[in-house]
């Protein structure tokens, strides 16, 4: 077992005036993905990919992160993810439901600090244990903001300092952990102003157009299915497979040291 960082970076917004059809979400998928992309490249070199979960992708760091490492992580990370979303909503010639409303996609992040067990696959790095268990349980919550970083009371303690904006307290009952506090900040609070450099393309628009439709290609012909996993389309579809979560991750008795 060691002491490690988790993070969550969870993508979400499309709503439920998005029809359902073929084209609207393969192009949700590709945008996500996009977006996606570029949330692991405002990562960095701090924050480790452990997997991505459908519309999420989840970070650990190795403890002790020091809090204003903790900090910058995220803002860089929602500083890509601004970029990236502008320019797919800036630059696009599709006029689908799943484009038009990409400007309307948020980022939120959910983070603790506990012990975890690595588990090495092949060239992946698997997360085991009870704390892997709550920053998943984290996802659901009642933080009344649409783009937050909620932590848990553990994580809080150590970065608060560094925050630079005050955090609220918030109290859970997380299934299968029980009750917990946790604190979120507004992420625009946290990470400051953003001015967009994106500027109209005929150019990019053209580029951008023909890599979704490229990479669309396997949604539109049924090999794949669109928005897989998604847990943030619930609102869209009425049934959809669950994200990988906590509640399929191994027990921590079968996490091994």
């Amino acid at each position: 077992m060691a002491r490690a960082v988790l993070v969550i970076a969870d993508i979400g917004g499309y709503t439920r005036f998005m029809k359902v059809h073929r084209i609207n979400l393969a192009h949700a998928q590709h945008i996500v993905a996009r977006l996606l992309e570029a949330v692991i490249d405002g990562a960095g070199r701090k924050l480790k990919l452990a997997k991505l979960e459908g519309d999420a992708a989840f970070f650990y760091a190795n403890a002790p992160v020091a809090p204003d490492d903790a900090k910058r992580a995220i803002v860089a990370i929602r500083r890509a993810f601004l970029h990236r979303r502008d320019e797919l909503s800036i630059n696009r010639l599709c006029n689908c439901d799943g484009c038009t409303q990409a400007g309307e996609l948020k980022l939120k992040f959910v983070a603790h600090v506990g012990e975890v067990a690595f588990q090495k696959v092949k060239q992946y790095t698997e997360l085991a244990g009870v704390d892997v268990i709550l920053v998943h349980r984290l996802l659901k919550n009642a933080v009344p903001l649409s783009e937050y970083v909620l932590m848990s009371e553990a994580l809080h303690d150590e970065i608060s300092s560094s925050l630079g904006t005050s955090a609220s307290a918030i109290d859970h009952e997380l299934e299968g952990l029980g009750q917990a506090r946790s604190y979120y900040v507004d992420l625009d609070a946290l990470a400051g102003p953003y001015t967009s450099d994106v500027r109209p393309s005929v150019i990019a628009k053209l580029v951008g157009w023909l890599r979704m439709t490229w990479r669309s290609l396997p949604y539109f012909i049924g090999v794949r299915k669109a928005c897989d996993g998604f847990g943030n389309m619930t609102e869209v579809l009425a049934i959809l497979p669950t994200r990988p979560s906590a509640t399929s991750l191994p027990p921590p008795s079968s996490a091994k040291p």
